[in-house]
């Protein structure tokens, strides 16, 4: 009894938050009382609610009440801990709102260490012990600590279920296999058990197996990274070299024409200098010779007038100018004609092979086993051609549709479309009738000075500039001209190169992430591929611009 009287003086002030001795006790208006920190921290937490609550009584205060320690309490725990009554037991032998509970203990109960199946009670360790000593109670059947005993008791007949009946694959008492179950396969509990561990080992076994199997394949497919990095870094730092190397030539090509240029200006320059000098000294003498037959012929004596003009001397050689050729900033305009073909050219060059770098990158396709490549053929892309139209709930009102709603084109004025939540009201944009999913493959065939091609998410803005396909985080677009392509994203635009065509084929593998846009011709381009997660599915789109009379299409491919 004086056991019994300890255990309810630690209970009595005991925090139930904490389940120790009361620290800095504070009493709640309902007058329960608590650790200051754990009432505190218990009601910061429902701060947001803006009601606080007993913790044990549930009643509601409102505001928060101003707690203040508890003086007399306070007084009687210390006085409690002096009597050498400490904490209760630790914390971890009482059950949890989690834990299985012993239940034969009062009060706060102990956790449960075995649950009986033939009692249908849970014990701790103190209200086992019978099961250790007592004869007949060694022969009961102790399992882990289980919250669900009653689910092995028959509703029906109160009885421990230790049969199986096979034929309903339910667990049944003795009862029950001489009444409702009366002639159906039934085995004992232990034997259904056994013969499904037997079935259940196969299955570990099964599963360590495919573990093995599939470590094997991560670490080949770590090996693959491995390699597939180093594969890249090499690919990378060796096209640095060469494009280094091609920078470095061009630039010494560019040091030599320079060099070259200023050397002829230095020798024509100096040539016309070296003429400009003697024709000046002719000048010069040439005044000198007028000054002289001027003097000559003011002479009044006519015996020294035909003296001295006997005694002239002669003209010196004219010098030859024939070969000046004026042609004013001309001089070296063969030589900006000359580089400009070697650039032109090189720029013929790069735009040809630079569409066999990008496809012989994007080509690089490591995949998993279970995965699909990406067609190469159009024959290959045709199969999963998809029919695609267009949703007129979703066309701008300067779009008219027509072709059974798979053409689209701009137009002056409006159309008497009725009034959408789905439609796009800045731009001239639309999306398609049908959600894309799985691997779809469509073309369009577009007229006009330029039209973007696009997929976007249905929940899409349908006005102000966040709608623009491309310039969002949920719509991706390749902008179509006449003399360029690029693909934006997110306001992020690419500079996209690539044959210049009037169709666009566009190929969507949704759960790989993969979409790509292609020129159409005699044969099929790539012009770019995005790697991403789609979160959602896609609605093909289409955005026209001026002239009137710019149409887009998406083709039949059937």
């Amino acid at each position: 009894m004086a056991q019994k009287g300890v255990q309810l003086d630690r209970e009595t002030f005991s925090c139930s938050i904490c389940l120790d001795l009361l620290k800095d006790p504070v009493t709640t208006p309902c007058g329960h009382s608590y650790c200051m920190n754990c009432i505190k921290s218990f009601w910061d937490e429902e701060d947001e609610k803006k009601v606080h609550s007993c913790p044990q009584c549930r009643q509601t205060f409102t505001p928060r009440p101003v707690l203040l320690k508890n003086t007399m309490l306070a007084v009687l725990v210390e006085e409690l801990k002096k009597t050498g009554l400490q904490a209760a037991p630790a914390d971890h032998c009482y059950a949890g709102p989690e834990d299985v509970a012993c239940d034969v203990c009062t009060g706060r109960k102990l956790k449960a260490l075995k649950s009986c199946l033939v009692c249908v009670v849970s014990y701790c360790e103190q209200h086992l012990q019978p099961h250790y000593d007592v004869a007949q109670f060694k022969k009961h059947k102790l399992v882990d600590p289980s919250n669900k005993l009653q689910e092995k008791i028959c509703s029906r007949h109160d009885e421990v279920m230790k049969m199986f009946c096979r034929t309903d694959q339910q667990c049944i008492c003795y009862l029950c296999s001489v009444d409702e179950h009366k002639g159906h396969d039934t085995v004992s509990a232990a034997a259904e058990r056994t013969e499904r561990q037997r079935e259940l080992e196969v299955s570990r076994q099964n599963i360590q197996q495919r573990i093995q199997d599939r470590e094997k394949d991560v670490k080949l497919l770590q090996q693959e990274v491995e390699a597939i990095n180093r594969s890249a870094d090499k690919a990378v730092e060796d096209s640095e070299k060469i494009f280094t190397e091609l920078i470095r030539l061009m630039e010494k090509r560019r040091s030599d024409v320079k060099q070259q240029v200023r050397s002829q200006q230095e020798t024509e320059v100096s040539g016309v200098k070296e003429l400009e000098e003697k024709l000046q000294q002719e000048i010069t003498e040439l005044k000198r010779k007028d000054a002289e037959l001027m003097k000559l012929s003011h002479t009044e004596d006519h015996t020294q007038f035909l003296h001295n003009y006997s005694s002239l001397s002669p003209l010196s050689e004219s010098t030859d100018s024939s070969s000046i050729n004026i042609r004013p900033l001309r001089y070296f305009e063969d030589v900006t004609a000359a580089v400009s073909e070697v650039r032109d050219k090189l720029q013929d060059v790069l735009r040809e092979k630079w569409t066999n770098i990008s496809q012989t990158v994007t080509d690089v396709d490591v995949l998993l086993s279970n995965s699909q490549p990406e067609p190469k053929t159009r024959a290959g892309f045709l199969k999963y051609s998809c029919e695609i139209t267009l949703d007129p709930n979703t066309a701008n009102t300067y779009l008219l549709l027509s072709e059974g709603n798979r053409k689209a084109t701009s137009m002056g004025k409006q159309q008497s479309y009725s009034s959408h939540p789905d439609r796009f009201t800045f731009g001239w944009q639309v999306l398609s009738r049908e959600s894309l999913t799985g691997r779809c493959y469509w073309e369009v065939e577009w007229r006009g000075k330029r039209v973007d091609v696009a997929v976007a998410f249905k929940n899409i803005s349908r006005a102000g500039t966040e709608m623009v396909f491309g310039c969002n985080g949920k719509s991706w677009m390749l902008d179509c001209r006449k003399t360029c392509y690029q693909f934006w994203y997110n306001k992020i635009s690419t500079p996209v190169s690539g044959p210049q065509s009037s169709r666009v084929g566009v190929y969507l593998d949704h759960s790989a992430g993969i979409l790509s846009f292609y020129s159409v011709s005699e044969t099929m381009t790539l012009l770019h591929r995005v790697q991403t997660t789609f979160t959602q599915p896609l609605y093909a789109g289409l955005r026209l611009y001026l002239p009137f009379g710019s149409t887009a299409e998406f083709c039949k491919l059937n």
